[in-house]
């Protein structure tokens, strides 16, 4: 608003003092006080009122008055309920610096002025935003809105003074405004995120509000640019993948219009959200290329070659060739008929997500296919963790939903599970088709746990439960192709013998020399082929856990 708007306002009692060649100015905001140096809380083209309590004598005026021109005050307002008539000093200090002056009569308050100033000056905001946002609705007919969900909260945070977040559904954080203090704990919006799965899931109309401690938030769901709020046949098909926008305000008395501009607000960040999945689109299509290869039996020369191809895309300038894990998902409602493997995809490309990681692409590192119910992920690691043990490399099922569990079963309510299984990690492709039974059975472990978010990992299907008579026989079978067969594969292409070599190694107890001597080797031979069957299967012949594996994969097969 101008400052000649607030001389047109009777109730607000101004009297122009000075700087009448000034009106023109535009109020961005309204401060009081009577601080000798008020300097730390201005930030520019606000109106200052104050009662002049810092003023002792008249040489006070024209330092307080330099420093609020220095800091870009737009207007002086001074009370005279406290010293009468405004001194003379500060109306002359005002008029060498340029600076309007108002007196602000007896009978009024500082609190009605900030009042009128701060409705008037959201008002026009308002106007402002909506402008933009319905000039970015216009564009996204022929392009996209650019600048991605940031540049939005910018424009909230700047032209509405709302601080704004946009959310995961499992409560990571995917934007916020620049400069606007510190982010939320992650446990903070692991419980927005909750809260909105929880209303989503009953139907109540939003925004949904949520207060915590001293902070009333409004959550509004986030949906794809191209769906209505009443496309979706059952709520369940995208309560676990749609974002969320959290204002820190409280919008249950908010008008119709304002409501309508929050809406326009997450049509513009849905319109980024529609641009990340169709970036996805490579990745879930080399995932469902090379999970086909696997499940159909197709030669590992063939799939090698295919994640060769991947791995470019997966780990842009990374020289080594990775390790591999698998992840499986299933999400299950009770007595639904939706299509459950689109919905688990979505869901586990998000859950795969370092949670402290920010932004709209932190997965792409992260190839997700779905067959029938249940999602795959095809996770490559980098070559370091080739140093590790298996077991300690890459994604552990315990640490997995450690921090979205409250999310997602508030999503899932009481009709819903997610189930996850986690392999081993394999080096090569191999050991894929091994590593796929091998999640998919953890994921049955977690299944018959109880629970609505569980998982299960690789160390879980350990060798002493295989002696265990109900396990069942494919178990068993993956168990030892992940062991065996890439020792397999090498006798064929190269007539190592590794195989024979570990069975005699272990009926000697590890013993180097009478090993030696049964195979008629030198023993720098032996300790080679010992060590080519250790790098092939990540496992080491000098631990009794890793002996007493190979001795039952062994007796297995």
């Amino acid at each position: 608003m101008r400052l000649r708007a607030l001389l047109d306002t009777d109730a607000l009692g101004l009297k122009l003092l000075g700087g009448e060649d000034e009106l023109d100015r535009t109020v961005r905001g309204v401060m009081t006080t009577d601080l000798r140096d008020p300097s730390r809380y201005l930030s520019g083209g606000e109106l200052v009122l104050t009662g002049l309590a810092w003023r002792r004598d008249a040489a006070d005026s024209d330092p307080f008055v330099h420093l609020l021109v220095q800091n870009g005050v737009v207007a002086l307002a001074a009370g005279e309920a406290e010293l009468g008539d405004v001194p003379e000093d500060l109306v002359v200090a005002c008029a060498r610096h340029r600076l309007p002056l108002f007196a602000v009569h007896e009978s009024v308050a500082f609190a009605t002025i900030t009042e009128h100033v701060v409705r008037q000056v959201s008002g026009e905001r308002a106007g402002d935003l909506a402008a933009v946002v319905d000039r970015h609705r216009r564009m996204m007919t022929s392009g996209p809105a650019g600048g991605g969900p940031d540049v939005v909260l910018d424009l909230l945070g700047s032209d509405l003074d709302l601080r704004a977040l946009v959310l995961s559904p499992t409560g990571r954080l995917i934007a916020g405004p620049k400069g606007a203090g510190p982010a939320l704990p992650a446990d903070v919006c692991a419980k927005l995120a909750a809260e909105y799965l929880s209303a989503a899931r009953t139907g109540r109309r939003g925004p949904h509000r949520l207060t915590l401690g001293s902070t009333t938030y409004s959550l509004f769901p986030i949906r794809s640019s191209g769906r209505s709020p009443q496309a979706s046949r059952d709520v369940r098909e995208t309560v676990l993948s749609d974002w969320l926008l959290a204002v820190e305000a409280d919008a249950g008395d908010w008008p119709e219009e304002r409501l309508d501009l929050l809406q326009g607000v997450t049509q513009l960040i849905a319109v980024e959200r529609d641009r990340r999945d169709a970036a996805r689109t490579v990745r879930r299509r080399l995932a469902q290329e090379v999970l086909e290869l696997v499940q159909t039996g197709a030669a590992p020369a063939e799939i090698a070659a295919r994640l060769r191809v991947a791995a470019p895309v997966l780990l842009p300038g990374l020289g080594a060739a990775p390790h591999w894990q698998v992840v499986v998902a299933r999400v299950e409602w009770d007595g639904a008929e939706t299509e459950a493997g689109p919905i688990a995809q979505s869901l586990l490309e998000e859950i795969l997500v370092d949670p402290l990681a920010t932004g709209t692409e932190p997965s792409d590192r992260i190839a997700v296919a779905h067959s029938g119910d249940e999602a795959i992920a095809l996770v490559p690691l980098p070559a370091v963790s080739a140093e590790h043990d298996g077991s300690e490399a890459g994604i552990l099922a315990d640490a997995l939903l450690d921090s979205i569990r409250d999310p997602l079963s508030a999503g899932l309510d009481d009709d819903g599970r997610v189930t996850l299984g986690v392999s081993a990690a394999v080096h090569s492709a191999e050991g894929l088709r091994g590593a796929l039974e091998e999640a998919r059975h953890a994921r049955r472990v977690a299944a018959a746990r109880t629970g609505r978010v569980c998982a299960a990992g690789h160390q879980e299907l350990a060798s002493h439960v295989l002696l265990l008579p109900f396990v069942p026989d494919d178990v068993r079978r993956a168990f030892t192709a992940r062991l065996l067969d890439p020792l397999r594969d090498y006798d064929q292409r190269h007539r190592a013998e590794l195989i024979p070599t570990l069975e005699a190694f272990l009926e000697c107890d590890g013993s180097w020399t009478r090993c030696a001597t049964r195979l008629h080797l030198h023993v720098n031979t032996l300790r080679y082929r010992v060590g080519r069957i250790e790098q092939l299967t990540s496992r080491d012949l000098s631990r009794l856990e890793d002996k007493l594996d190979f001795f039952l994969a062994l007796r297995m097969s």
